[in-house]
């Protein structure tokens, strides 16, 4: 009988070192993150250093390592590699950084292993403001009722945004005054008339900001009283001439994770506008939309396309535009065709 209970002991204790055992193993596991690691420091300018922050993470991490990676200019975590020989916890940017965003991933590990998380990352600016290489231009026909366009230039030092301001000017060009439009595009007012149309616009990266201003339009015509003049058919358009985008729309304007109205104008080179021209947009990087099917411009000489964000696309992004106007029947890189790029931030 004493034997019996010795036995039955023995088997209790057994079985509670057996299930404390088991509980240790269960409750042993890697760091869990709960709060994103961070990129701290700055600002990102070539030559600054940035610091990463570990973020917050469950289950005691012991140590952290860091890998710094460069992407592209939009940050898309498909367009990142590692940085040879960035992995201390600072970073110091370096010319190579100028014009894409970096960011750190930050590996938290303890006994029971690692876990990696990356930061959001951050456009980097060269240590210089920018400076215009070839200066803003106008497109469009200067008439009344009309739209223009602006192109900003090229500039050097990768600017990280752009700011437009129309101005309104005598004949020569002379005697400006703002006429309050901003943006990329601007519609030709009867108080316009018998002026000329020239865009300022202003180049930002972390280290400051540039000016500078297109040339004059021609001096701004009547149009057709409000209502536009005829479309030219597009089957009259020929060689030398050439099919322009001259207008472009979006609905909302900055965009958002909902399906977005583009409206591409189409003239020709002569300034008439056109329909009948086969307008196609595309956007990039590939994913973030929805390809939409190619639209006849109509008698205004306007195309309407709907672009339909996918998952892809980021909350935040620069979403670039592939655009094609051509003449139907001509080949698709020859004949009278055009094609532009144009932007359009995301916000939310």
């Amino acid at each position: 009988m004493r034997a019996a209970r010795v036995f039955a002991v023995a088997g209790v204790a057994a079985a509670a070192v057996a299930f404390a055992a088991g509980a240790g193993a269960r409750a042993a596991a890697p760091p869990a993150l709960t709060a994103n690691p961070t990129i701290e420091g700055g600002p990102p300018v070539v030559g600054e250093r940035l610091t990463a922050g570990n973020g917050g993470w469950t289950g005691n991490p012991t140590s952290f390592r860091y890998q710094w990676d460069r992407c592209d200019a939009e940050g898309d975590r498909r367009n990142c590699a590692p940085i040879r020989d960035a992995t201390k916890r600072s970073y110091t940017l370096r010319n190579a950084d100028a014009g894409h965003q970096v960011r750190v991933n930050v590996t938290a590990c303890n006994r029971d292993g690692c876990t990696t998380k990356d930061s959001k990352s951050v456009l980097v600016s060269a240590n210089t403001r920018p400076q215009v290489v070839s200066g803003p231009t106008i497109s469009g026909r200067p008439e009344v009722g009309e739209t223009l366009t602006a192109e900003h230039g090229t500039w050097t030092a990768f600017p990280t945004s752009f700011a437009y301001q129309w101005l309104q000017c005598d004949t020569a060009g002379n005697n400006c005054a703002n006429t309050g439009g901003r943006g990329t595009t601007y519609g030709v007012r009867t108080v316009d008339r018998g002026h000329t149309i020239r865009v300022q616009v202003t180049a930002r990266n972390a280290r400051g900001a540039t000016t500078a201003i297109s040339g004059p339009t021609t001096v701004v015509g009547a149009g057709g009283g409000g209502g536009g003049s005829a479309a030219t058919s597009v089957s009259s358009v020929n060689l030398p001439d050439r099919l322009v985008i001259s207008g472009v729309r979006f609905t909302p304007n900055p965009g958002r994770h909902t399906p977005i109205q583009a409206r591409f104008k189409v003239t020709d080179t002569r300034g008439r506008t056109i329909s009948g021209a086969l307008v196609y947009v595309l956007g990039l990087p590939y994913g973030w939309t929805q390809n939409a099917p190619e639209q006849p411009t109509a008698n205004d000489g306007w195309a309407t396309l709907t672009l339909v964000p996918t998952r892809a696309l980021p909350r935040t992004a620069a979403l670039v535009m592939f655009v094609r106007a051509r003449k139907p029947g001509d080949n698709l890189l020859a004949g009278v065709s055009t094609r532009r790029l144009v932007q359009l931030l995301i916000r939310g």
